[in-house]
C-alpha cells in the first residue's frame, strides 16, 4: 500500500508564496495521476491541481496563474508552488494519488493533509 506524506504547509500573509511537497513511498506499481486537493472547514473537498505520469496539468479556476504543479518521476514526488496567496485559500490541502495494480486493478491513495493558513 503507498503511503503520502504532505509536507510544507504553514501560516503565511496575503500576497506570500508557499510550496508544498507529497512524497509516495516506495512501491513496484505505477503512479499515475497524482492530485492536489484542499478542504476548508465547512467546505465540499475540492481538486486544485492534477498532473500526470506523462506531465499533463489541469488547475481549477480559482488557481490558474497563480499555482503551479510539477512533479519528479524518480523521487515519487510531487510539488504545488502557491504564489500571491489569498485569504480564501485557507485549507488543509491533501495530495492523492491513482496507482496502478496488476490484473488492470487501480487503487486510490491520500495523504494526511498539511494546513495552509493565509492571514490578511
Amino acid at each position: 500500500q503507498v503511503q503520502l506524506v504532505e509536507s510544507g504547509g504553514g501560516l503565511v500573509q496575503a500576497g506570500e508564496s508557499l510550496r508544498l511537497a507529497c512524497a509516495a513511498s516506495t512501491t513496484p506499481f505505477s503512479i499515475h495521476t497524482m492530485a492536489w486537493h484542499r478542504q476548508a472547514p465547512g467546505n465540499q473537498r475540492e481538486l486544485v491541481a492534477s498532473i500526470t505520469r506523462g506531465g499533463i496539468t489541469n488547475y481549477a479556476d480559482s488557481v490558474k496563474g497563480r499555482f503551479t504543479i510539477s512533479r519528479d518521476n524518480a523521487k515519487n514526488t510531487v510539488y504545488l508552488q502557491m504564489n500571491s496567496l489569498k485569504p480564501e485559500d485557507t485549507a488543509v490541502y491533501l495530495c492523492a494519488a491513482d496507482i496502478q495494480k496488476p490484473f488492470n486493478s487501480w487503487s486510490h491513495a491520500w495523504g494526511q493533509g498539511t494546513q495552509v493558513t493565509v492571514s490578511s
